[in-house]
C-alpha cells in the first residue's frame, strides 16, 4: 500500500495556489494535491482531502448523494439521567442557589 492518496475533490487541480504548480518552462500545470497518509492524520477524513476548502467543495457537490447512501428514517435516542449539582469552589463551599445540570449516559 502506498503512503499517499490524491485529494478526492475533483476540482482540486483547478485551485490556483503555488503548491499545485508543477512542470518546467512553458509546460506548467496545476496538479491535484498529494496527501501523505502516514503523517500527521493517518486516519479519518484528512487522508482523502488536502484542506477544508477541498473537503467542502466536495461536500457541496456530492453531499446529497452521500446522504442518500445512508438514509435515516427515524431519530436515534440514547438513554440518559440528568443530575442537578451545586456549584462549589475548591474549598468545598457551595454557592447559594447556583446549580448546573450534568448528563449521565445510561448503559444499555
Amino acid at each position: 500500500m502506498s503512503n499517499y492518496n490524491w485529494c478526492h475533490n475533483p476540482d482540486c487541480h483547478t485551485i490556483e495556489t503555488q503548491s499545485r504548480i508543477r512542470g518546467t518552462g512553458d509546460n506548467k500545470v496545476l496538479r491535484t494535491m498529494k496527501i501523505n497518509v502516514s503523517g500527521r492524520y493517518p486516519q479519518g477524513i484528512w487522508q482523502y482531502f488536502c484542506n477544508n476548502n477541498c473537503l467542502f467543495q466536495f461536500l457541496n457537490k456530492f453531499g446529497e448523494q452521500i446522504a442518500n447512501t445512508y438514509s435515516v428514517k427515524q431519530p436515534s435516542e440514547t438513554p440518559i439521567k440528568v443530575e442537578v449539582k451545586k456549584y462549589g469552589d475548591h474549598m468545598g463551599s457551595y454557592y447559594e442557589g447556583r446549580t448546573f445540570k450534568t448528563i449521565k449516559v445510561l448503559n444499555e
